[in-house]
Parts: structure tokens; sequence; C-alpha cells
């Protein structure tokens, strides 16, 4: 009796442990990624051997981001017209109306290649500005145009700004926002987009029908825990794009760019509608309240000051360094000609210290190696 009732207990012990070890995994909630599972082993009976050293990571290796944080409590944004009216508080979760965006949202891992030498009608040119000193955010608005991009091409132009950061090693972070008219993505529409480097894809937001006129409202910044986030001021509410946590810290360089792409493989000159960039503002590193971007803001253009910035037939005209500025065709032929007189500006400068940019530091946008195309966006 006693070797019947160990032998059922022994059993019952031994289904109980099959039974822990197989049981499903609980799934992460929607849109977290899940911890790693490790292996569930029964208790051992012998002390555990110590573990095997792990390799240690070589200085040059990329830091991994972390999951992305979902942020908590915001509504999905409603569908709804442009904004009438600008904003009148900070972009935050803690704004009031403060939502996020939720309708459909194309996704596009296109690459394209860089110049190799000179300016020339194809590859990039960059209008526009970086901050020589580290902020936690920049905001402001770009006007929307329609240009000359060509269906079934890789053409673009864009208006955006961007929080970036060089990790050494030619790996550079960065998250942008802005919007953007491609000849791969929705042709001859203009769209909301954005752009990170932990996904290296670009993200178009749908549910926000651009046309060309319209002013939209972006801001880019961390919170305290250096998670970044990309906004749009749309219905008079402020809409959460994207939030990513970047490896760049809480603060990192600002740019303010037109961008101008032009496929490599079939050279022509694009007609870019003048943009208007104005109201840019900074966000201070040590959290205090976010200024204008004036000339007394250490800045970098790669132009002398006084030098017209051209490139490739585009020009960009200071109406207010550097918080109000336009650029878009040269007047006059390739190189372009005189520029008109610029409107006045919307208030009056602070009186600033005008500073020299380093020729040894790049102005332009940092290196994105975009990842292949996604197959079907040009029909090839």
């Amino acid at each position: 009796m006693k070797v019947r009732n160990a032998t059922r207990w022994g059993a019952l012990t031994a289904l109980t442990a099959l039974l822990a070890v197989a049981a499903p995994a609980v799934s992460a909630p929607s849109g977290v990624a899940a911890p790693a599972l490790r292996p569930t082993t029964a208790p051992a009976l012998q002390p555990k051997a110590a573990p095997a050293p792990r390799p240690k990571a070589t200085p040059e290796a990329a830091p991994v981001p972390r999951p992305t944080p979902t942020p908590a409590g915001l509504p999905a944004c409603p569908a709804g017209p442009a904004s009438t009216r600008p904003p009148t508080k900070p972009a935050g979760p803690g704004t009031p109306g403060a939502c996020r965006a939720a309708g459909r949202i194309l996704e596009s891992g296109v690459q394209l290649s860089r110049p190799a030498t000179g300016v020339t009608p194809s590859g990039y040119h960059h209008l526009g500005a970086n901050s020589a000193g580290e902020w936690s955010g920049v905001s402001g608005r770009i006007s929307v145009v329609d240009g000359s991009i060509r269906p079934r091409s890789y053409d673009f132009i864009a208006g955006r700004f961007m929080a970036k950061r060089n990790m050494g090693g030619g790996q550079i972070a960065w998250l942008e926002a802005g919007w953007a008219e491609t000849g791969w993505a929705g042709p001859g529409r203009q769209h909301v987009y954005t752009f990170n480097t932990n996904t290296r894809t670009w993200q178009f937001y749908d549910q926000y029908l651009l046309r060309p006129g319209d002013r939209v409202w972006l801001d880019l910044h961390s919170d305290a825990g250096g998670v970044w986030a990309a906004w749009l001021w749309w219905n008079n509410r402020w809409n959460l794009l994207t939030a990513q946590r970047l490896p760049i810290g809480a603060s990192a360089f600002m740019e303010q760019y037109v961008e101008v792409h032009v496929d490599a493989s079939r050279p022509t000159l694009v007609d870019v509608p003048e943009v208007t960039v104005d109201n840019v503002q900074l966000r201070p590193a040590d959290g205090g309240a976010a200024r204008y971007w004036r000339d007394d803001v250490p800045t970098l253009t790669g132009y002398d000051p006084g030098q017209q910035q051209r490139s490739g037939g585009f020009c960009l005209n200071w109406v207010n360094r550097y918080d109000t500025w336009t650029a878009g065709d040269c007047l006059g032929d390739l190189g372009g000609g005189e520029p008109e007189k610029p409107p006045s500006p919307p208030a009056a400068p602070t009186p600033s210290v005008t500073v020299t940019p380093s020729p040894s530091v790049a102005a332009s946008r940092p290196s994105p190696s975009r990842p292949s195309l996604l197959g079907g966006l040009l029909g090839g």
C-alpha cells in the first residue's frame, strides 16, 4: 500500500512539472515587444554551474534601442480637417485634446543613393540649418507646395524638422517629421510623414489630407526618459505621430530643412515652388521655455554670413535668421538669379551675434542609408 501511494504521488508530481513547462506563453499587449523568454528547467539537485562569460561589446557596436513605449491614455485622433488656428500650448501627452494618429499608415523602405560628387540636377539638395549645440526639441510651421515630382520615380520634396546624433563609427541616429511629396508613395499627393532609424522606414499618414497652400505645425521633442516624439497640429489639437526610444539621449542636434532628391537614374530639374518655414522654436536641453531660433543661437549652414544658399537650381532666402525663411526655385537661370525681396519679418529680430559655421562640419542631412525598396511600390 505504501509503495502504491508513493508511486501515485510521484506520477502526479511529474505530470504537474510537465504541464508547467508546456503552458503557452502570454502574448504582450499590441504594440509592445514581448520580453525574451528564459528556458524553464526543473530545480537542480546539484549546485548550478557558473555562467559562461558574455563576450564584451566592441566600441564600434551600435547601441540596441529598447522597445518603444506606447503612450498611455491617449485616445485615437478622430478624422478632421486641417487646423484653423495656431497652437496655443506646447505639444505633449498632457496637453488638453492630445491624441494619437490612428489612421492608415503606409510604410516604405525605399533606399536612395547619394550623389557622388558636386552639385547637379540629380541627387540630394538641402536648404536650411543645423543647430551647433544640443536642444531637447524643435518646432515650427512649414507650408505645403506641389512640385514637379515624376510618378514611378525616386524623386521627392520634403519640408521637415529633425533631431539627430552622430553615434560614431559612421552611425547616425535620428527622428524626422514633416511633409513630403514622393514619386513612389501616392504620386501627385503631399503626405505627412516621419522617418526614424529604429525602423529605417518612411511612415506616410494618410488620415491627414494635405493640399498645396496648407501650412502645417510640427513639433519634435524628447521627454525626461529620452523618448522622442513627433507631433502634428491638426484639427486644432496635437496629434502624436510616433514615439521612438532613440539612443541619442534627452537632447540632440536639431535640423530644419527643405530637401529635394532627384532620381539619379533619370536626371532632370524638379520645380519646387517657394516653401515658407516660420515660427521655428527650440526647446532648451535643461527643460526651460522654448525660444525662437534666432541668429544668437549657434547655427551651422555651411555658408558664410551673407552668402546665399544655392543647390542645383534651388535657393534659400533668410527672412529672419533663423526662425523665418523661404526655399524653392532660384529665379533666372539654373544657378539662380537675384532673389526677390523677401517679405517683412513677422517680428523684430533679436539683437544677436552672427555665428560663422565651422567649415569642417557638414551642414547637410546625415547620410541616411535607407533599406531596400518594399516590393511593388514602383510596380517593378
